[in-house]
């Protein structure tokens, strides 16, 4: 029997270790031959590079115009996640709290509406704000923001909504009776109190805006406005051979967003297993 055990354990850390490497090397190999130049890249992509060469980084950096791109993706990223973070947040405690027929129905449209595949409405979407209202060429950065909170909204209110449900009441009756008016009781005694989903909430969603490509290639026509994941698929259309400048351009778009889900991976798990049970 601890023979079996001891067998299961070494077969079950070798799986683990297989897949850690099936997963990391290829970043590796992108760390690796960001350093390398062109022939060196052709002639040996596994080996460790000869120096470490800061100079492809510098120079994509500005034939790329990374901080502009960069300083857009930060900006609609952040707006964007606060803002569906507080709406959510709010509509969530309204609908646990004044659980109506109208509510409830509510609630289960939004939850549905998450199976609905934006492809079925982009053109539709973009024909209307773009045709129509025309704030696709007026305010193309606030619509893009919009749309995420509209897109956005449904999954963090499901989330949040099963959270509210775990909350005591009483805490509320007493915030009351101490003085405080709804709005001050929900700022002060629930949102405080919702902080681990609203962490696995931010994010899931920094992870969803900051990687999107689909949306803000629709909504941002000009050069100023792109954010990083359009800008390095307009990179590596000029660039499409030169993987000195390529790679280390891959690397600087997805290093912020990765350092991000390191350092938040476990309040994921956690804020997603609460939501769904309590």
């Amino acid at each position: 029997m601890e023979a079996r055990k001891r067998a299961a354990s070494i077969l079950t850390y070798t799986l683990l270790i297989i897949s850690f490497v099936v997963f990391v090397f290829p970043f590796f190999l992108m760390v690796v031959n960001s350093f390398k130049n062109n022939g060196e890249i052709l002639e040996s992509p596994f080996s460790l590079p000869a120096s470490l060469n800061f100079g492809h980084f510098a120079e994509v950096v500005d034939k790329m115009n990374f901080l502009v791109s960069f300083r857009n993706t930060v900006v609609i990223t952040l707006l964007s996640v606060l803002l569906i973070g507080i709406f959510a947040a709010m509509t969530a405690y309204y609908m646990v709290r004044r659980p109506t027929k109208f509510n409830n129905g509510l609630f289960a449209l939004m939850v549905a509406s998450m199976i609905i595949p934006f492809q079925s409405i982009m053109i539709p979407l973009i024909y209307i704000y773009g045709a129509k209202l025309h704030w696709i060429d007026a305010a193309p950065i606030p619509l893009l923001i919009i749309l995420y909170i509209g897109f956005g909204s449904a999954l963090s209110i499901f989330m949040y909504h099963g959270f509210v449900k775990s909350i005591p009441y009483e805490l509320e009756e007493a915030s009351l009776l101490d003085g405080c008016t709804r709005p001050q009781t929900f700022f002060r005694i629930v949102l405080p109190m919702l902080a681990p989903t609203s962490v696995t909430i931010a994010i899931l969603n920094v992870l969803w805006i900051w990687n999107d490509y689909l949306l803000p290639s629709l909504v941002l026509t000009k050069d100023r406005d792109f954010t990083m994941p359009i800008k390095m698929k307009v990179f590596n259309g000029t660039y499409m051979n030169n993987w000195e400048l390529l790679i280390p351009a891959l690397l600087l778009t997805i290093l912020p967003i990765l350092v991000a889900y390191l350092f938040g991976q476990r309040y994921i798990i956690r804020g997603v297993s609460q939501g769904a049970i309590k």
